[in-house]
């Protein structure tokens, strides 16, 4: 059975989001209703919704940065109750049986059955696609569904789900703690993420930025150093000297200004996708000093768990811009400008 639901859809890429229906099926056995407080807006869901990545089915409702009150539980499941507050975020379901899945990595099932919040084959409407958090409301495997503390600014909280997350997992995969010297390329939605959580974790931050407007605000989010990338004599200092490079940045350009910045052994880690592949980067200083170049694609659950305890414990949120769904257009049109510090948030009671 489904229920009709309300929603902001794109019906193609070169048309602007607006409202539509959409299906949410009822509630199963081990599945959790949530009534949609926030979503957060991500640069994904304007690619998508404007078809530049392959893949898109159209409708497409986008969000994945979704926070709301828990409002209807299945018979069988018992991790979360009515009336607490749930959170959903890049992922909605996977095979559950892999290696991968096993370790709580579900983004990297190795069966390659990730369903993602939006846009991916829905296997409970054979045919459609899912659907993401620009609606009233979203039924979930409460196995894909996290706690969020009702102290929380919840507002504040949604970009976690997918901004925090996509730069907490590199920094504790690759050890960022006191002792460490990390850097944070970009101040965006993801940069300045970065910049919070690698402060809180302990490590000498600092943030690489092409806009000398941005140094104030860099240290003001928890940047111990504040490096402008275009001037060679400010990179040439920190030459040979960082143990992890979180490069957040979704535009192609030259990663041999970052890995000359690696000690030996350290880590360039890309978060950010660019629309057209980076230059191929040079081989000796990889080579020379056993540096490497690598990727992270969000978190698992309970790796987004432990971000979102670890971050309402020190008060960590987002920077946001609060949103009604109807400026959703001219919301887009700014990110594509770098308009925003440093994310955008819909309220979802504006869904009327």
């Amino acid at each position: 059975m489904a229920t009709m639901t309300k929603a902001y859809a794109a019906q193609t890429g070169d048309k602007p989001l607006a409202p539509a229906s959409i299906d949410r099926r009822d509630v199963g056995p081990r599945d959790v209703q949530i009534d949609i407080l926030y979503c957060g807006v991500c640069h994904s869901d304007l690619h998508t919704a404007r078809g530049e990545w392959p893949g898109v089915v159209f409708p497409v409702v986008p969000g994945h940065e979704i926070v709301g009150r828990i409002v209807k539980v299945g018979a069988q499941a018992s991790r979360h109750r009515v009336g607490q507050i749930g959170a959903v975020g890049c992922m909605v379901d996977s095979c559950k049986d892999c290696a991968a899945c096993g370790k709580g990595l579900e983004q990297y099932c190795d069966h390659g059955k990730t369903v993602f919040t939006y846009n991916s084959p829905d296997k409970h409407f054979p045919g459609k696609m899912t659907y993401g958090g620009y609606s009233k409301s979203i039924v979930v495997d409460e196995r894909f569904v996290l706690s969020v503390s009702e102290k929380a600014d919840l507002a504040a909280t949604a970009p976690l789900l997918c901004a925090g997350i996509t730069l907490y997992s590199p920094l504790k995969h690759w050890g960022a703690t006191k002792g460490k010297k990390v850097g944070i390329v970009g101040l965006g939605g993801l940069g300045h993420m970065g910049v919070k959580l690698s402060h809180a974790l302990g490590a000498h931050t600092v943030l690489f930025t092409t806009s000398a407007s941005k140094v104030e605000d860099g240290k003001r989010l928890g940047a111990d150093e504040v490096v402008i990338s275009r001037d060679e004599a400010q990179m040439a200092k920190h030459a040979g000297s960082l143990d992890l490079i979180v490069n957040t940045v979704s535009v192609s350009h030259n990663l041999d200004a970052f890995t000359n910045l690696l000690r030996t052994d350290g880590t360039l880690c890309l978060v950010g996708a660019p629309e057209h592949p980076h230059p191929s980067p040079s081989v000796w200083p990889l080579i020379m000093r056993r540096r490497s170049i690598a990727g992270s694609a969000i978190g698992g659950i309970p790796e987004t768990q432990e971000m979102l305890d670890f971050c309402a414990e020190r008060g960590i949120a987002a920077d946001v811009e609060m949103i009604s769904i109807d400026q959703i257009n001219h919301a887009y049109e700014r990110m594509t400008k770098s308009d925003v510090k440093y994310r955008f948030v819909i309220d979802m009671s504006t869904l009327k």
